[in-house]
């Protein structure tokens, strides 16, 4: 459904079977990353950041969880993203010039 574009079935089937994946960090990226796609970034939040407890180095995640901060304009939380995904990769160039770009 994903790769075909059907995001609001992909959702809707994503839904159906949540309770028996609640602990399963693909699965809830690729739901954050279906909300994210939506432009439902409030959404998306709470899958990445659950995601991120079952895979605290996962930077894909890391960086969709900043993007949906600065979609909601939640600019501290986007920094501390960064600086998370630093801590990882010290150097991810993504994440270091939004950071810079952030403390401007």
């Amino acid at each position: 459904m994903i790769q075909r574009g059907e995001y609001t079935e992909a959702l809707e089937f994503g839904r159906s079977i949540e309770e028996r994946y609640t602990e399963d960090h693909d699965f809830l990226f690729i739901m954050g990353s279906i909300y994210y796609i939506l432009e439902e970034p409030a959404r998306a939040l709470p899958y990445f950041e659950r995601a991120i407890t079952f895979q605290h180095d996962d930077i894909e995640a890391l960086m969709l969880k900043t993007n949906a901060h600065l979609a909601l304009k939640q600019a501290q939380e986007a920094v501390l993203c960064c600086m998370q995904i630093l801590k990882i990769d010290p150097k991810h160039e993504e994440a270091r010039a939004l950071l810079a770009q952030l403390s401007e």
